[in-house]
């Protein structure tokens, strides 16, 4: 359970790095409420954006962006409406992103970010 963890940690750190390098201010990262959790909450030129992270070592059990089912998008955006009565954020525009990223034990990691997906 603790390399699963870890690899969550590392695949979260390198999500973040990639949204702050293409651009994104993060506001939130790991926030938490009785429903649940966020992994990123983000602002991209004036949209706040809610980053589910996925995080796998390898495709054996499919696409790590595979995960993200519509049952999971429906929490996120219940999650997302719980986040901006804490916050009450300026912005009404939102959106949801996943971004899935594998990580070998040998080879390149691979990061596949999808913008817009609810």
């Amino acid at each position: 359970m603790a390399h699963k963890d870890e690899l969550g940690r590392h695949g979260e750190q390198l999500a973040n790095d990639h949204l702050e390098a293409c651009g994104y201010r993060i506001l939130d990262r790991n926030w938490r409420c009785p429903q649940g959790e966020l992994d990123v909450v983000a602002e991209d030129d004036g949209t706040l954006v809610f980053v589910e992270v996925k995080t796998r070592s390898g495709t054996g059990f499919g696409d790590p962006v595979e995960a993200v089912t519509p049952v999971k998008l429906a929490r996120i955006g219940r999650l997302a409406n719980a986040w901006c009565a804490d916050r009450r954020p300026r912005t009404r525009r939102m959106r949801v992103d996943v971004i899935g990223i594998v990580v070998p034990p040998h080879g390149d990691v691979r990061l596949q970010h999808l913008r817009g997906v609810s």
